[in-house]
This record gives C-alpha cells, sequence and structure tokens, in this order.
C-alpha cells in the first residue's frame, strides 16, 4: 500500500520528467504548480511551432495497478485544470491567445528508462 509522501514523490518525479521532456522538444516553461481555488495545472508552457498556449497535466504511476496514468484525467480533473487554466490566463490578461489541453503520462520504471506518452489536445475546456 502506498502512501502520501509516495504518491507526492511520484508525482513530482512526473512532473520533472515531463519538464525535461519538453524542454527538449523546445517548449518554453512558463509556470510549474500554478494553484488558484478552482484547481491546478501542473505545467504551463508554450509550444515552439505555433506559439499556443499548453496546459499540461501531469500523471505518473510507478506500475500499472490502477490502469494508464492518463485515465486518471477525469471528467472533474478537467473542469479543474480548465477553471484554473481561466484563471491564469485572466491573471496574465491572455484571453486571446490560442491555448490547448495535454496530458503527458508517464510511467516509472526501476531502470529509468521511463516510458511517456504526450497525449496533444487531450481534452477540451471544460467547466
Amino acid at each position: 500500500m502506498r502512501n502520501d509522501r509516495d504518491n507526492k514523490n511520484t508525482g513530482n518525479q512526473g512532473e520533472e520528467i515531463a519538464t525535461a521532456y519538453l524542454t527538449a522538444r523546445g517548449y518554453r516553461i512558463l509556470e510549474r504548480n500554478f494553484r488558484c481555488k478552482g484547481g491546478e495545472v501542473d505545467i504551463v508552457a508554450r509550444d515552439p511551432r505555433d506559439k499556443s498556449l499548453v496546459f499540461v497535466e501531469v500523471k505518473a504511476r510507478r506500475d500499472l495497478s490502477y490502469g494508464v496514468p492518463q485515465l486518471a484525467v477525469t471528467p472533474f480533473k478537467q473542469r479543474q485544470i480548465s477553471k484554473a487554466s481561466l484563471t491564469w490566463l485572466s491573471s496574465k490578461q491572455l484571453h486571446d491567445q490560442n491555448a490547448r489541453f495535454d496530458v503527458i503520462a508517464i510511467l516509472l520504471t526501476a531502470d529509468g528508462l521511463h516510458k511517456i506518452e504526450h497525449i496533444v489536445n487531450a481534452f477540451e475546456l471544460a467547466y
């Protein structure tokens, strides 16, 4: 049975891997762990190809006993991320920006060769 600290460590490790993954692909990280009353966004980045803003939810797992990581991005979680992204856009006065929601699912492996799946445009704005 995992405890909360294990889950937090897994989450933090996943976010570090996702940040490195995005940076290596030319994304510019604008903010990490943006929290507000409505929810949280793990990573806010700028896509180098079309300059759109990308709100990234990172899900990491050590095994598949709870299913693939991306299944944890439930409709409820999508609404929370959507609310937080709208708050972020408002706070930066960037309402007119192209934006999308991506999910980065990571299966952490003991050998350090983590399996990463980047799901572009994983879901639409939900509220």
